[in-house]
């Protein structure tokens, strides 16, 4: 049997994660002098109000190897695989926890992949990959199928502030941008497993805009395209981003996800996000 492990960084809301039966691991949020399992013992509701009356910016740890021992123990027993789809290794140290604790079964058939995303782009491998493993591909296929997918996609993010991003150290190739203009409202994208900025706007709407252009004119008019929506604090910017894409590219259903606390930590509130996996 193959096993599909996933991270709250996937943004797979709990009800439908629960639905798959997909086993989880929780990123580590620390604020306020407290810690909590990212999306389990505090949601992004609750973590955006202590945010607001935080002195201090939060910080994220990735999961300790201890948190996927348990897993590997059940899920990778003899004639078992675990294929466990990690956020980029260059925004996260949890693809090295994985393989840390990989090192614990050395007879044990275990995959830890780098899928060089996050997010909902990183939601729709791990969903496709469960696909696959109904469809009955073999583990060689299925982590083959991830690097391909992982090459494809195309992901743009919009955020208020890049301070959060600068503070918390993911901002990458986006650094450039820092300092500039106040006005200018960057569209970021994820480049070699990296945030890297994509274009500057001059105003919310005008990013907002562009960002339409951008998914009307490159992502592939099927389902298979994976098109999915995130955000936080923006549920109407979402609503309206997925009625301009069923309305453009003729989608019946567009998932929108709410980010989870580790994410928002280093993206800050309102942050947009919309992935798509172009063909092959």
């Amino acid at each position: 049997m193959i096993n599909i492990i996933a991270d709250t960084t996937c943004g797979i809301p709990k009800v439908l994660r629960d639905k798959l039966g997909i086993p989880f691991v929780y990123q580590i949020i620390l604020i306020m002098g407290q810690t909590f399992h990212d999306d389990h013992e505090i949601d992004t509701e609750t973590f955006i109000k202590k945010l607001k009356v935080s002195a201090e910016l939060p910080k994220t740890a990735a999961p300790p190897p201890e948190e996927y021992i348990p897993l590997y123990r059940k899920l990778a027993k003899p004639g078992d695989t675990a294929i466990v789809i990690t956020p980029s290794k260059d925004m996260s140290g949890t693809y090295r926890s994985a393989w840390v604790a990989k090192q614990e079964f050395p007879e044990a058939d275990i995959r830890v992949v780098d899928s060089r995303t996050i997010a909902g782009g990183l939601g729709s491998i791990v969903l496709q990959a469960l696909y696959w493993v109904k469809e009955g591909w073999n583990a060689d296929q299925i982590v083959d199928g991830i690097s391909s997918m992982s090459g494809r996609e195309r992901s743009f993010f919009l955020v208020d502030t890049l301070e959060y991003l600068q503070k918390g150290g993911r901002i990458g190739g986006a650094a450039a941008l820092f300092g500039t203009v106040l006005q200018i409202k960057p569209i970021l994208t994820i480049l070699d497993g990296k945030v890297a900025a994509y274009e500057k706007v001059r105003t919310k709407s005008a990013a907002l805009a562009r960002l339409k252009e951008l998914v009307n004119s490159g992502c592939p008019p099927k389902q298979e395209a994976w098109l999915s929506i995130s955000h936080c604090s923006a549920l109407n910017v979402a609503n309206d981003l997925a009625a301009e894409f069923k309305s453009k590219l003729g989608f019946k259903y567009i998932p929108i996800y709410e980010v989870p606390p580790a994410i928002v930590v280093h993206g800050g509130p309102n942050i947009v996000n919309v992935s798509f996996f172009v063909d092959e």
